[in-house]
């Protein structure tokens, strides 16, 4: 079975996880991850200055205040779960051109127009870079940039760190590293060029790379 299909055929364990636990899984003082990923968005919409963004995998949407509404006119939030979606509505009703849809990034196609700015943050590790990865590219549109945050190798860290909240763990099975060099050289064949990188270390002892890729 392809990696596309597995995709595809196993419901996603997304679907069972509470926001409220991965956000309290983020913010736990053994994971502390939420402001890091709201800070390279940041650094990525700050450098991109996009008219337009698409943010894979928004879950409650943890940095959507970094998008300076004088700028992005269009925001695009993708998940697969839909509750986290709503809560999104529920936070940021203010935000002028906000587009939610709920799909599988690992399964569907994407049906939106492109934007300037494509931003998947610890989005491939465990959507997997077949199908997720052709929807990021396409949804860039001509002169655009991809900012990708991946999570690296720790160790003194699992993939998926273990906290109180269990419905996490039910993540690990499909969790996988990618390597930045691996994306940046696959990039590069599909004409998307490494413009910019950052590494973030957390005080977990695990580290984030943020790659910003602009197409050729």
């Amino acid at each position: 079975m392809s990696s596309e299909s597995y995709y595809e055929l196993m419901p996603s364990p997304w679907l069972q996880v509470p926001l409220e636990d991965y956000e309290g899984h983020m913010n736990d003082p053994a994971v502390q991850q939420l402001a890091a990923l709201a800070d390279l968005f940041g650094e990525a919409f700050h450098y991109c200055q996009p008219p337009s963004v698409a943010i894979f995998g928004i879950a409650g949407g943890n940095g959507l205040d970094r998008a300076d509404p004088r700028i992005a006119r269009r925001i695009v939030g993708l998940d697969i779960n839909p509750t986290y979606l709503d809560r999104v509505r529920e936070r940021f009703p203010h935000v002028e051109g906000l587009e939610l849809h709920c799909m599988d990034l690992a399964g569907q196609p994407i049906t939106f127009l492109p934007v300037h700015l494509v931003h998947a943050a610890l989005v491939f590790e465990h959507a997997g870079t077949g199908r997720c990865l052709d929807n990021a590219l396409a949804a860039v549109s001509p002169g655009g940039s991809l900012s990708v945050v991946l999570q690296l190798p720790s160790a003194v860290e699992s993939g998926v760190s273990k906290t109180s909240f269990a419905s996490l763990q039910s993540l690990s099975a499909d969790f996988a590293m990618i390597d930045p060099v691996w994306l940046t050289n696959t990039l590069a064949g599909r004409n998307f060029r490494l413009a910019q990188e950052t590494r973030r270390a957390l005080p977990s002892g695990k580290a984030f790379w943020l790659g910003i890729f602009g197409r050729n």
